[in-house]
Parts: C-alpha cells; structure tokens; sequence
C-alpha cells in the first residue's frame, strides 16, 4: 500500500466510522467499494476487523436500548448464513469478488431506500441474519438488512442493536474465514494501520449522534454506496 492510498484510506475509514456511529449504518457500504478500488483481496477480513472496535464503541455506548431478543435470533439466522457466505468466498476469484461487492453495494442500498417498512419479527429477525451472514462474510457488506429491520426503531435501538448484531457476527465470520486459511498477514496489517482512523471516527460520532440528521445523512450514504458499487461494478 503506497502512502497516498494509505492517507486517502485513513481519511475515508475515518469518515466512515464517523457516519456509522452516528446514524448506524454506513461504514461497510462505503469502504467495500473503496477496498475493491484499492486491492480487492483486503475483502472482507480487513473490513471485518476494522468493524470490531467501531461496533464495540457503538453498542456500549447504548448499551441499554439494545434489543436482546431480536439479537439473539438475528445471531441464530446468522451462525448459519456464515457458511453459506464461506462457500460464496470460495467460489469467487478477485475480479468475480469485485463484481459481487459492486452487485451488493447497490442491491442492498436500494433495497433500503425502497422498501416498505416491516416489524423485527422472530421469523424476519431469522431471516435477516441469514441473509447478513451471507453477505457479510462473503464481501463485509451486512448493514442494510439489519437497518431495514430497525429503521423505524428510535435512533438509539438501531445503532445499539445494529451494532451488537455486527460485532456478534463479525467475531464468528473472522473465527470460520481464519480456520479455513482465509486471512493473511497483509489484511492483519492494513487492519492494524487503520485503525487509529476507526477509533477517531468513532470518537467524534459521540459529539453528534443525538443530534445527527439521521434520515438525511442515510440517504446520503446510501446514494454514495450506489455510485461506488455502480463504479467497482464496471471495474470488475
């Protein structure tokens, strides 16, 4: 990784963590496309890792709104989607993984921008870990799904549940991707470069949070993450 891209990294990881803390989603959207732009193979340990701290920071720092029931079948359905995401992994080269996160990128923007509201049921709590399981795993991209399913929940509930949800799944995606040989000292590294930015981000969402437009700069994010896949679509 040269120094500029380093630099360019460190400022959009920062903003990024920035975003998600204080409106809930946006980190995953932002950087998968970004890291496919840069080097496709940092995906998705290297955005897995960097999620760890920043949804950590996230769920503590809300810790009581957090909606335990819904995690935990939120977590169930996403034990099993892991799997199913490792053998996406597996079946994809580099270029077929950019493709995959460019399609994702915008088919899960635009499934938030556009759909009906639902209730964070027991069975559609089930299925929207399934789904992030898959998806997460295979790319880094999970957000979306879990936003759908809580955006009409008050600020604090998404962002604290969300979080939970993430860090859960993040620690199980990393545990299965590392048993299979999956992540390499270069993606470690960029991780560890990284997250000085991540730590930062999240710091300065804590000055805004409860006072962030919150539909306005999830709209923002979610028109940015459609460009970008729209961009890394056609690279691929």
């Amino acid at each position: 990784m040269t120094v500029s891209a380093f630099v360019l990294l460190s400022l959009l990881v920062g903003a990024s963590a920035f975003v998600q803390g204080a409106v809930g989603i946006g980190f995953a959207l932002i950087m998968a496309p970004v890291f496919g732009f840069v080097d496709a193979s940092y995906l998705p340990v290297t955005l897995l890792i960097l999620m760890l701290p920043l949804n950590f920071l996230v769920a503590w720092r809300e810790r009581r709104t957090i909606d335990r029931k819904g995690t935990r079948w939120i977590t169930a359905g996403r034990f099993l989607g892991t799997f199913l995401g490792m053998a996406v992994l597996f079946a994809l080269s580099v270029r077929q993984l950019e493709i995959a996160v460019g399609l994702l990128t915008i088919l899960a923007a635009v499934v938030a921008l556009l759909s009906p509201p639902f209730a964070p049921t027991r069975s559609a709590s089930l299925g929207v870990g399934l789904f992030t399981g898959v998806t997460e795993t295979s790319t880094g991209i999970g957000g979306p799904p879990l936003a759908l399913l809580y955006q009409h929940a008050p600020g604090p509930v998404l962002r604290a549940t969300v979080a939970t949800c993430f860090l859960v799944g993040e620690v199980i995606s990393l545990v299965i991707l590392m048993i299979a040989g999956r992540v390499g000292q270069g993606q470690l590294l960029a991780a560890l470069y990284l997250t000085p930015a991540v730590l930062l981000g999240s710091m300065l969402s804590r000055t805004v949070h409860s006072r962030a437009n919150g539909p306005g700069l999830r709209m923002a994010v979610l028109i940015f993450s459609i460009v970008s896949g729209a961009a890394l679509l056609l690279k691929g």
